[in-house]
Parts: C-alpha cells; sequence; structure tokens
C-alpha cells in the first residue's frame, strides 16, 4: 500500500466511525464502543507507518484538483512533511486514549453513542487539517472541529451553563474565523493558488502583496481557535463539557489546530515584521494573565484550561521569534502531560461523583483513594512547571532558547523586539506555571475541604489510560531534543545554560512561594472545615461571586462553599486575587463593548420596525380598505336604492350640463 494510501486512511477511518456509529447507536448498542475505540488505534498505527515512511525526509505531496472553480483552483491534496507527520500521530494517540478512557467515564451515560461519534469526527477534523495540502481543504476541517466543539461542549445540554459555554465557544470562534477566511482569500489571491507548496513559493519569490494585512487577518482566527489574548474567553467556560473532551481539546485538537496552522505558513507571516511583534505581544499578554488567572481558580478544569491557554502561549511566542521546531515540539510534549492532567482530573472528578465541578477547596483525602491518579497528576504537573527531568522541561526551554537567541540578535527571521518580549513574558510565566501547578497539587491532594463520598474504585480503562500518558510526560522531552530537529528545520532543541538555569531557578522560586504561602496560612487559620466562616468573609464572599459571573455558574447552587483559607493565592496575589479569578473581568468588558450595543441596535431596528415600517404599511393598506367600505357599502341589492341614486346620479348631470351651458 502506497504512503499516500495510508496518508488518506489516517482521517478516512475516524470518519467513517463516527458514521457508523451514529447509525448503530440505537439499533446496535453493543457496537458502540468498538466502533470508538478500535478506529482512531488504528489511524494511529497507520499515522506511525506514514511516519517512518517520512522519515524527516522530503515532505510527501499528493493532489488531485477537487473540482473547476475558475482561476484560483481547489484541489484535494495532502502535505506531509516532518513535524505534520508527527503532530498526526500525537492526535491519533490522544484521540485513541480519550476514547479508551471514555468507555469507563461514560459508562452510564445515555448519549454516549452520539458523544463517541462526535469524538471520532472531531479527530477525522483534525487530522484533515494537519495533512492537507490545500487551505480550502484545510478549512474544512478547521470548521467541522468548531462544529464539533459546539456540540461536545454542550453534551450536558440540561445544564445552562453548558449551553452558555458551547453557544460562547462557537460564536467567538466564528469572531475570528470571518476575518480568517478573508486572509485565505486574499493569501490564495496574490498566490494564485490555494495549494500550501505553491503559497509558500509565492512568499519565497515576493509575490505576497499585503504580508501585514494577510498575517494580521489570519491571526484573527488563529487567536480565536487557539484561545489567545482578546479572544481566549471561550475556553475555560468550555470546561462544562465532559472532561474527556477537554482532553482532547486542550491537548490535541482544536486549540493546537492555530500554532500548526501558523506553523506550516510561518514564512507568511515572516514577510511581516509587524505581524511577528503583534504575534510576541499577543503571545506575551496570553501568557502573563493566564498564569496569574490560572493561579486564582477553584476550579480544577479552570486552572487547567488557563494553563493551555498559557502553554499555547509558549507555542505562539516560539513562532515569534521564528522557530516553528521549538513550537512543535512544545505542541507534542504538551498534548502528552495536558491530556494527562485533564483525565486525571476526571478520575478527581469520578471519585467526587460528579460531572464538572470539582473545586479544589472541597477536596480532602484524595491522595489514598485515588493513588494513581496522584502519582500520574504529580508527574504531569512536574511536566508542565518545566521540572527537569520531565517532558516540559526541554520543550518549554527550547522557546526560551528561542527566544533568547533572536534577542541577541541571532537571526533575521524575527526582530530582536520579539524575542526581548517572549523571552521576558516566557520567564514571568515560568514562574506562574510552577506557582498555580503547586498549588493545585496541595489543594487537591493535601486539602482540608470536606471530604466527598467514596463512590468506589475507578473503571480500569481509566486508569490504564492515565498510566500510559504518564510514559511520555515523563520521557518524552530527553528523548526527543536530539532526535527532533530532523524532523522539522534542522534547529538545534538542546536547552542553553543560561535560559535552563533561569527559568528552571524561577520555576523553583515559584513552586518554593507558594508551598511557604500554603504553609504560612495553614498554620494562620488552622483547620476550617467546609461550610465555617473564612478569614475574610466580605473577600471571599466577592470572590466567589466573581468566579460565578466567569463561569456562568450558581455560586455553587447549594453546595456548602467556603474558600479555603489556606489557600496560597490568598497571600501570592492578594487583591488581584478577585479580578484574576474572574479572568480580569475581560467579559464584562466585551458585554460593554460590544454584546450591549449590538443588544441595543437590535432594540432600536424592532422599534423602527414594529412602530415606523408596519405603520407605514398600515396606513398604506387603510386607504383601499376605506375605498372598499365605501363600494361595499353602496352594494346594498335593493332596487329603490340603485333607482334613487340613478335619479339623483341624473339631476346632479342635469344641473352641472346647465351650469356649464350657462357659463358659456
Amino acid at each position: 500500500m502506497t504512503t499516500t494510501t495510508l496518508a488518506v486512511l489516517v482521517p478516512l477511518l475516524p470518519f467513517l466511525g463516527a458514521a457508523a456509529g451514529l447509525l448503530l447507536g440505537r439499533t446496535a448498542p453493543g457496537f458502540v464502543r468498538p466502533l470508538a475505540v478500535l478506529p482512531p488505534l488504528a489511524s494511529l498505527v497507520l499515522a506511525a507507518l506514514v511516519a517512518v515512511r517520512q522519515g524527516g525526509e522530503a515532505a510527501i505531496d499528493a493532489h488531485t484538483e477537487l473540482t473547476p472553480t475558475g482561476s484560483v483552483p481547489v484541489e484535494l491534496a495532502l502535505h506531509i512533511d516532518g513535524f505534520a507527520a508527527l503532530v498526526a500521530i500525537l492526535v491519533a494517540f490522544v484521540a485513541a486514549c480519550v476514547q479508551i478512557y471514555s468507555t469507563g467515564y461514560l459508562r452510564d451515560d445515555p448519549r454516549y453513542p452520539s458523544y463517541a461519534a462526535l469524538v471520532s469526527l472531531f479527530t477525522s477534523a483534525m487530522l484533515l487539517v494537519v495533512y492537507s495540502g490545500d487551505l480550502i481543504v484545510l478549512l474544512v476541517g478547521w470548521e467541522v472541529m468548531g462544529i464539533c466543539s459546539y456540540f461536545l461542549v454542550g453534551h450536558y445540554w440540561e445544564t445552562p451553563q453548558a449551553r452558555a459555554a458551547s453557544l460562547k465557544a462557537f460564536l467567538v470562534t466564528k469572531l475570528g474565523d470571518v476575518p480568517f477566511l478573508i486572509g485565505l482569500f486574499a493569501l490564495a489571491t496574490d498566490a494564485g493558488s490555494f495549494r500550501i507548496t505553491r503559497v509558500l513559493g509565492a512568499v519565497a519569490s515576493g509575490s505576497l502583496h499585503h504580508p501585514t494585512l494577510v498575517a494580521l487577518l489570519l491571526l484573527a482566527g488563529v487567536a480565536g481557535k487557539s484561545a489567545q489574548f482578546p479572544l481566549h474567553t471561550w475556553l475555560p467556560d468550555a470546561m462544562a463539557g465532559p472532561t474527556p473532551v477537554s482532553a482532547l481539546i486542550h491537548a490535541a485538537t482544536m486549540v493546537a489546530a492555530g500554532v500548526y496552522f501558523i506553523a506550516r505558513l510561518l514564512p507568511v507571516f515572516e514577510a511581516s515584521q509587524a505581524a511577528m511583534i503583534v504575534l510576541a505581544v499577543m503571545a506575551a499578554v496570553t501568557m502573563t494573565g493566564s498564569g496569574l488567572a490560572a493561579l486564582a481558580q477553584d476550579d480544577i478544569k479552570r486552572v487547567l484550561a488557563y494553563s493551555t491557554i498559557g502553554q499555547l502561549g509558549y507555542m505562539t511566542g516560539a513562532l515569534a521569534v521564528g522557530d516553528r521546531g521549538a513550537a512543535v515540539f512544545h505542541l507534542l510534549s504538551h498534548g502528552a502531560f495536558k491530556a494527562l492532567l485533564f483525565l486525571a482530573a476526571g478520575v478527581i472528578i469520578h471519585a467526587a461523583g460528579t460531572n464538572s465541578l470539582a473545586a479544589m477547596s472541597r477536596m480532602r483525602g484524595l491522595r489514598d483513594r485515588i493513588p494513581d491518579a496522584y502519582w500520574t497528576m504529580t508527574v504531569a504537573l512536574l511536566a508542565l512547571a518545566a521540572i527537569p527531568p520531565f517532558s516540559g522541561f526541554f520543550s518549554k526551554e527550547s522557546v526560551l532558547g528561542a527566544a533568547e537567541h533572536v534577542a541577541t540578535g541571532g537571526t533575521g527571521h524575527a526582530p530582536g523586539a520579539a524575542g526581548w518580549i517572549v523571552l521576558v513574558a516566557g520567564l514571568l510565566t515560568a514562574l506562574l506555571t510552577a506557582a498555580y501547578a503547586t498549588r493545585l497539587w496541595l489543594l487537591a491532594f493535601r486539602g482540608r475541604g470536606a471530604e466527598a463520598p467514596d463512590h468506589g474504585r475507578q473503571p480500569l480503562t481509566m486508569t490504564v489510560v492515565l498510566w500510559v500518558l504518564a510514559v511520555p510526560s515523563l520521557a518524552f522531552g530527553g528523548l526527543a531534543y536530539r532526535s527532533l530537529p530532523g524532523w522539522f528545520d534542522g534547529r538545534d532543541l538542546t536547552p542553553t545554560l543560561l535560559t535552563s538555569v533561569l527559568g528552571t531557578g524561577l520555576a523553583l522560586v515559584g513552586g518554593l512561594l507558594t508551598y511557604g504561602a500554603w504553609q504560612r496560612t495553614t498554620q494562620l487559620t488552622g483547620r476550617v472545615p467546609l461550610g465555617a466562616v473564612a478569614a475574610h468573609p466580605e473577600e471571599d464572599a466577592g470572590l466567589v461571586e466573581a468566579e460565578a459571573i466567569a463561569s456562568h455558574e450558581p455560586a455553587y447552587g447549594d453546595i456548602a462553599y467556603a474558600p479555603d483559607p489556606a489557600d496560597p493565592a490568598r497571600l501570592l496575589l492578594g487583591p488581584l486575587r478577585r479580578h484574576a479569578a474572574a479572568g480580569f473581568r475581560l467579559d464584562a468588558v466585551y458585554a460593554a463593548l460590544f454584546v450591549r450595543p449590538v443588544q441595543a441596535g437590535a432594540s432600536l431596528v424592532r422599534f423602527l420596525d414594529r412602530e415606523v415600517v408596519e405603520t407605514y404599511v398600515g396606513g398604506a393598506a387603510a386607504l383601499p380598505r376605506l375605498l372598499g367600505a365605501a363600494v361595499r357599502r353602496a352594494q346594498t341589492g335593493n332596487v329603490q336604492t340603485y333607482v334613487s341614486a340613478l335619479l339623483a346620479g341624473t339631476v346632479v348631470l342635469a344641473v352641472a350640463v346647465v351650469l356649464v351651458a350657462t357659463g358659456a
């Protein structure tokens, strides 16, 4: 079988699995789980074979014209280079893990068949984006992922939180997709083709006439899809969906698509120094803002959501300094440990007996009850905090090293200012990341909340997946940083001494400060049971309200909730904590700037339609109605009335004739 055929089957198999799952979900429910698990496993094997055959050498290209479209053809094309082959393995690997995990996590869910089919379709769409060699075909996968995310985030549609989150995710990403689509057409118009290879050839020959405009239009779509500032606000709310969906979206699909797109078309962005500066600023604001927000969250999934936003900021920061190898290296590393973090959080939620809410202030005694989640999540948090020798250390240091290289004038692909922006923000984020990772570990596994009821041992499928993902979280970075350059652009990914010392040192400082703050608050407050009056009731009430506004949730409903007085974020953030917990109130800002004016405009249009247009239409109909009424009254059916009217008319005519004759 040719490599091209194998590559076509990689996205095709999950698509067929999704179609079969939807058709057989009701008539043959016994086939649902095999149809959910086997296609992504088969795609994983085939993607690995494609990667072996590609071998990091010249890209595999194949194309056929899809349909005549005029001057700019649309082609069904494949373009598989080294990093496309590796990203496809990541997508299939995480999707297979999520599907296996979901058989246990959602074993009693009545909507599991549709859920499994949508996950398979989601996987197929992302694989199409990865392998596509044509921008229009890529756009198809890009938009299918948006539809799938809408349905999967809203899986628990009975809850208002899930409905609001799914709608918000759809609308915010579509807001970015509109300029993204315009940018794609402008790019294809300049290049004369939607084929990625021809687009890159046009950039190399200087045929791109408006590089800054095109790059900024494309960045809008990337910001929406990859949850980068200012279009990142949908991702924390998307935690209302099932936890395995969060793992899939955050680790290998949807949010990874924007980073992958820039990596594939990086020369387009490098053609504009202004676009690279904008990308660097976007990455810096995203990294630091999400780090502060993560440090203030109470729901464990929202902490991980803001963590994803920050790690994606690292990837876009690497792209802003022109190093797609470092960006994709961190994408691969992050995919493993972030999937592990979310699926371990799912075990915690499962142990608590809820679907989505996992307030860390309510956790107690989880270390002994779910030891598998405890140990594997510890591994993943160490990788997230970039502590050597875990995988996150090597990939994050490759980003910082690339930024330091550009900042000191080592490359002409990106302006030096972009290097300094990414380097400073990346180092600050390293401290914040270690701080919120340490806080999550302390509150989740050494917290002092009310112990949740024990819901029994977790299904074996969930536990096995955690240990499978723990292996790359621990070992991938150390094994890959030497071999990956041959699969990318040949740039060295070895950690540099300066950034390694600074990054690791700041991470250790962040972790130690958090632990010290936790110890101090523990000593000051003593043991405070859940529901007791907290040390700062007014501040805590405001914080709960802010978190509720940010998540569109009531303040944990009828749950006896009191923020943990031993929360180290109290000392670390101080008065900033309340604003950070609400995501710095960006949703409120957007509501004031955009939502309310649009609603006011809609109200004005409704008023004009009702009071002006309808009045005009009603008035235009009034005259014919009056004339009709007059004519209707004349048609009485009485012969005497008709004769009288005839005589009266005759008299009137006679008088008129006499008057005219007299006047003449």
